[in-house]
């Protein structure tokens, strides 16, 4: 372990998480990672130990049957899981941002029953906003839920469900009409139980996952679609128990999302940095190690800038929500920063390997194709650019 991406302040009981993920990553997902990405399977084994270690209550308070900890541990450990293998990284942290919105926002009954069971990963949770006809414009989705008695029926198409088979409940946005004239208001979030699998539901009917959507990179966990036709869920299955509070929901789910989708970007780029270094050392031209030529290591001393830098601001940005704080500001920019940063370490590893880095034998590869998701995952650049514009202009308004 080289010094880049320290974190001071942690506690003994953060480093022994992060001491023991890491050995878990080393020993249980580096090794098999690149052939279960190129075959495009599931990595179950590695989920059983994940829920194991307890990972998938990571955050989840002490009193439901999770270990309570912070979202800077949860960041650092996602970290640690990215650097091994993005795509496991993804299998948590949809189940862990459906957690937190229950956390933050269910009523009493919904914190007690799909609290304990998602500490265990016996219910593992999927977030479902986005639509086919719609990307960062939230305001648009057109999936609706239409209140008839003691229940909502639902009918629409949603887009972007990672691991929207694999999983057991899905956080729905949908479009309630119940809210006035603000479109804002008029969101509701509702929490879907079904079973795991592809195709029609067998105990949600009208409800359909058609299958995997085929991917350049990010493999092994499923992204899907998802069909709702008639779907009824009960009332009280409507997040926090009354309708129109969706969308602010959803976005604070994306807000820790982005810290998220910031420190996959740092353990993808920590990786590509360390197959970079390790193999100028290893490869010689023009008589001597590519690693002791001056352009190579200027390449390997911006990368590792790069890392330090996201890694630091991740981390900034994790403490902020942590402390309570409104941290939009700087998740955006923790968001913005680590994925680009990340494309650019991850080409530069690529480069300094030259031709072999085309060649599938080599991790890099993997990385190159995974690299691009984190520039769209959780609102793109441009998105992250708006947040940050407008958070800083009101900060920094003039008086008129």
């Amino acid at each position: 372990m080289g010094r880049l991406a320290q974190t001071d302040g942690l506690t003994e009981i953060q480093r022994d998480i992060l001491a023991t993920v890491r050995d878990f990553v080393d020993k249980e997902i580096i090794p098999v990672a690149t052939e279960l990405e190129h075959k495009d399977e599931y990595p179950t084994a590695i989920v059983e130990g994940m829920k194991q270690l307890g990972l998938f209550g990571l955050t989840i308070p002490e009193e439901y049957g999770g270990l309570g900890e912070s979202l800077l541990t949860y960041a650092l450990v996602v970290e640690e899981i990215a650097r091994g293998w993005m795509s496991v990284s993804g299998i948590v942290n949809t189940h862990f941002i459906v957690a937190h919105m229950i956390n933050a926002h269910g009523t009493q009954e919904q914190k007690d029953y799909f609290l304990p069971k998602m500490a265990v990963g016996e219910i593992r949770g999927a977030f479902s906003m986005s639509e086919p006809g719609l990307g960062s414009d939230v305001s648009a989705i057109s999936t609706k839920g239409v209140r008839d008695g003691d229940s909502y029926v639902l009918n629409g198409q949603k887009m972007w469900l990672t691991n929207g088979g694999t999983s057991t409940l899905v956080a729905v946005l949908c479009k309630t009409d119940e809210g006035g004239s603000s479109p804002y208001k008029n969101m509701t979030t509702f929490l879907i139980e079904k079973t795991a699998g592809f195709g029609p539901n067998p105990t949600v009917p009208g409800l359909t996952v058609p299958g995997k959507i085929e991917k350049m990179g990010y493999k092994g966990v499923d992204t899907t679609e998802l069909i709702l036709q008639d779907v009824r869920v009960p009332a009280d299955r409507v997040l926090g128990g009354a309708p129109g509070k969706g969308f602010y929901q959803m976005m604070d789910g994306v807000e820790v999302g982005r810290v998220n989708v910031a420190a996959r970007g740092c353990g993808v780029a920590r990786r590509a940095f360390e197959l970079g270094i390790s193999y100028a050392q290893q490869r010689s031209t023009f008589g001597k190690k590519i690693a002791e030529h001056q352009a190579i290591q200027f390449k390997l001393a911006e990368m590792a800038t790069k890392v330090e830098a996201a890694h630091q601001m991740m981390v900034m940005a994790a403490r902020k929500k942590d402390s309570g704080e409104r941290n939009d500001l700087e998740a955006g920019m923790a968001k913005y920063l680590a994925s680009e940063y990340c494309k650019e370490v991850v080409e530069d590893a690529f480069r300094i390997h030259g031709g072999y880095g085309f060649s599938k034998e080599y991790e890099i590869e993997r990385l190159y194709r995974e690299a691009p998701m984190l520039l769209i995952g959780e609102g793109t650049a441009e998105i992250q650019k708006m947040i940050v514009g407008r958070r800083l202009l009101e900060e920094y308004r003039i008086a008129e």
